[in-house]
């Protein structure tokens, strides 16, 4: 199916949870049309006068995507992250529907492998890929500007480790060498 270029900057937002709905509110900022879908009846109407449209469906019923024309934008992100079953079927139905972009969140590594294999073009680990960010900016790695507020390497080295010469105590349901 075609699709009209002059809808190119239209984006379809399903769940909006802490990461969908901060990146629907910030495509808002860029210049997006958003339509976000989320099954909460209050999560809706709490970002209702903010979007372009918001809508309450199962986005696991594919009649409900039809109905809301998901099927005619070419770019779509699934935000849901603690309903596994829901985040993958609501990936596989959008990629059956032909978007040819869909983005999906993912709680983990495999989470990850399932969503590409049922459609997602893009996978993103939110918390996995801001805690690497966090890294490179902890105390000993860079320092902060507080005038320019930019990120510069640390020009101090980082302190050394410390060595433990005790070695890790055994978890409490681990077996114990004793008895074999």
């Amino acid at each position: 199916m075609a699709r009209n270029p002059a809808t190119s900057n239209r984006i379809a937002v399903l769940g909006l949870g802490r990461f969908g709905s901060s990146l629907a509110l910030e495509l808002m900022r860029q210049g997006w049309e958003v339509v976000a879908i989320d099954s909460s009846t209050s999560v809706v109407q709490n970002y209702a006068d903010r979007l372009t449209h918001a809508a309450i469906a199962n986005t696991t019923d594919e009649q409900a995507l039809r109905q809301l024309g998901v099927h005619d934008f070419a770019h779509a992100v699934v935000g849901i992250g603690t309903d596994l079953e829901a985040s993958i079927l609501t990936t596989s139905l959008l990629a059956d529907l032909g978007v040819p972009n869909i983005w999906a969140k993912a709680i983990n590594r495999q989470h990850a492998s399932i969503l590409q294999r049922v459609g997602a073009h893009h996978v993103v680990l939110p918390e996995h890929e801001m805690g690497e960010r966090v890294a490179h900016l902890s105390p000993g790695t860079s320092s902060t500007s507080s005038s320019s507020r930019t990120t510069t390497p640390s020009s101090r080295p980082a302190p050394p480790r410390r060595r433990s010469t005790k070695p890790w105590p055994t978890p409490p349901c681990a077996p114990s060498t004793a008895s074999r």
